[in-house]
């Protein structure tokens, strides 16, 4: 058996992953099974708590709202002075029936309120009553209200001018604002079919039900085939007492088995009942055993066709490429692999790695070639300027000007001087943000020579920021694009204004605005994911315009990050904004 094993890494790798795959995937079809025995009784129980807590949710909110009516009546200077009143008023009944029912709109689970008289005044109430079964619990219990502010009934009939209906009371005295004494009765009357309706709709698994109980543990609403105020034990005889808060408990055996779920309404004495035939755990965890088995058997004889094709799949071609690497010349970057073994594989990692050291090392003189060709360049192309010979050249036109009296070629000559000094001022990156203006200004100098009555600059700046630092050259190329895409293709003369403030972050923000032609809104996309395109992409899609913008905004994106980048706002006809946003620096960063 060593040997056949040992001599084939066919062999080998064919064993060991079947093994390998075979064991977790018995043990996890069989693991799985158990954990869905008790995870699906837990399950539904945590689905059933949270579909009682959804219930009681939606019936504390229809509770609280009858009673809050029901404190807003008893306050109610209409219905106060009705019920104080010895003289029977048909305007004043009538008004408060129209207030009773403007109450009652839009709530579709208030069935109808009523005010009783203490004396021989008739009641009053939204809809007219003909009849109803409701009894007090003064009838029983006549010192009720001193000890009680409020009592729910259970559910009775209730008829009116609407027909008949069963209802569930929420009955409160209502004693006078002066002296305190009982002068009447206000009973708010609850739609029992509105409450019995979302009961119903609460699905609890697959066959499971939910019954909403009064405080003696009586139905007020559930399936249609269990009674209204029939006790749940009727039902359930050996139920016991359902006294915490919430909880749930196991009712019977075998197949008769149930889980019921409990849960007490904080507002009112009423529970939500959940009940959960064990068929439903055991249908699910059937289908989860013959599902968990068919899994597990496909997997398995998966594993093993897979395993064979792709072990000899890769074996014959190692094998192969090994002999040749053996041979072959390095000719591709590769990283280098620890070696394992001494198998097909090994002698494969061992050649490999031999090409990858060279590879790398022929790749660090490729970069070191390309450094010193880069450096080479940019020395030549320094060489060409000589900023000495250009200022003196410039100088001497100045002054030449100036003995010509030709005072528009000095200005022009003497602005451009100042424009080249600052932008060749030995490598230098950062200066004051007066500088920056000053450059600026140097260039529309020499612009307004070019282009006469066409343009007019403006700085606004908050004080004190003049001689904070920036990175050099970053307002002027956005003057630049504002002039000629702006001002100079519309009619008249136009204003270029920078904007300089410092933010309460102690933020210098930059603005360049002008009031030219502006863009349409295509062209403004279309700049504005320039902005965010790689060098390669601004390399393969030139365009006419927004060069010296995307440059400004990469030195920005590269020396304060991505936050600093410029953004664009313009509008056909309506001009251009440009702004960005730097930290503020009093130093030139090192």
């Amino acid at each position: 058996m060593e040997n056949w094993l040992g001599r084939s890494l066919k062999r080998k790798l064919s064993l060991l992953i079947i093994i390998v795959t075979l064991v977790p995937l018995i043990s996890l079809g069989f693991f799985s099974y158990k954990m869905a025995e008790g995870l699906t009784e837990e399950k539904a129980i945590i689905t059933g708590m949270n579909t009682l807590r959804q219930l009681e949710a939606y019936l504390d909110t229809m509770v609280k709202d009858a009673e809050n009516m029901s404190l807003f009546l008893i306050g109610h200077s209409g219905v106060q002075d009705y019920l104080k009143s010895q003289v029977y008023d048909l305007r004043q009944q009538t008004t408060i029936i129209s207030f009773l029912t403007n109450l009652a709109f839009s709530k579709p689970y208030v069935a109808n309120i009523i005010i009783d008289s203490m004396g021989e005044k008739r009641s009053i109430s939204q809809k007219s009553l003909i009849r109803s079964e409701f009894k007090d619990i003064t009838e029983t219990v006549p010192d009720y209200y001193k000890d009680h502010p409020k009592w729910w009934s259970d559910v009775h009939r209730q008829w009116t001018s609407d027909g008949v209906s069963q209802v569930i009371t929420l009955a409160r005295p209502i004693r006078s604002l002066d002296k305190y004494k009982q002068i009447g009765k206000v009973q708010i009357n609850l739609n029992q079919a509105v409450i019995a309706r979302q009961i119903q709709q609460a699905v609890l698994e697959k066959n499971g039900f939910v019954l909403l109980l009064d405080e003696k543990d009586r139905i007020i609403a559930g399936p249609s085939d269990m009674g209204i105020n029939h006790p749940i034990t009727g039902y359930y005889p050996d139920l016991k007492p359902l006294r915490d808060a919430s909880g749930y408990l196991d009712y019977g055996t075998g197949s008769d088995k149930k889980t019921i779920l409990y849960k007490k309404m904080s507002g009112v004495n009423w529970k939500l009942v959940g009940i959960i035939p064990s068929q439903e755990y055991r249908s699910q965890n059937h289908y989860f055993l013959t599902l968990t088995a068919i899994a597990v058997t496909v997997a398995i004889l998966f594993v093993i066709a897979l395993v064979l094709f792709l072990i000899q799949r890769i074996t014959n071609p190692l094998s192969t490429l090994t002999k040749f690497l053996k041979k072959a010349s390095p000719d591709e970057p590769l990283p280098a692999i620890p070696v394992k073994s001494i198998d097909e594989v090994g002698q494969l990692i061992i050649s490999y790695n031999r090409l990858s050291s060279r590879i790398v090392k022929l790749t660090d003189e490729v970069k070191l070639n390309e450094s010193l060709k880069k450096e080479a360049d940019m020395q030549a192309l320094q060489i060409q300027i000589n900023p000495h010979f250009l200022y003196n050249t410039l100088s001497s036109i100045h002054w030449l000007a100036l003995m010509n009296q030709d005072h528009k070629i000095a200005d022009m000559v003497g602005s451009l001087s100042n424009f080249l000094r600052f932008s060749l001022n030995s490598g230098q990156e950062y200066c004051p943000v007066q500088q920056e203006i000053l450059h600026v200004q140097n260039y529309v100098n020499i612009q307004s020579i070019r282009y006469p009555d066409k343009i007019r600059f403006e700085v606004l700046s908050d004080p004190g920021i003049q001689d904070r630092y920036m990175l050099k050259l970053l307002l002027q190329p956005l003057v630049e694009n504002a002039m000629l895409h702006g001002i100079l293709k519309r009619d008249g003369i136009g204003t270029i204004k920078i904007e300089i403030r410092q933010t309460d972050e102690d933020s210098l923000h930059f603005a360049v605005a002008d009031d030219g032609v502006g863009m349409p809104d295509e062209r403004l996309q279309w700049l504005r994911s320039q902005l965010t395109g790689s060098p390669v992409q601004d390399r393969e899609k030139p365009s006419s315009g927004g060069y010296g913008v995307r440059n400004v905004h990469n030195r920005l994106v590269l020396h304060y990050g991505k936050e600093a980048g410029l953004h664009m706002e313009s509008t056909e006809g309506g001009g251009t904004r440009i702004s960005f946003t730097i930290p503020s620096q009093d130093v030139t960063p090192s």
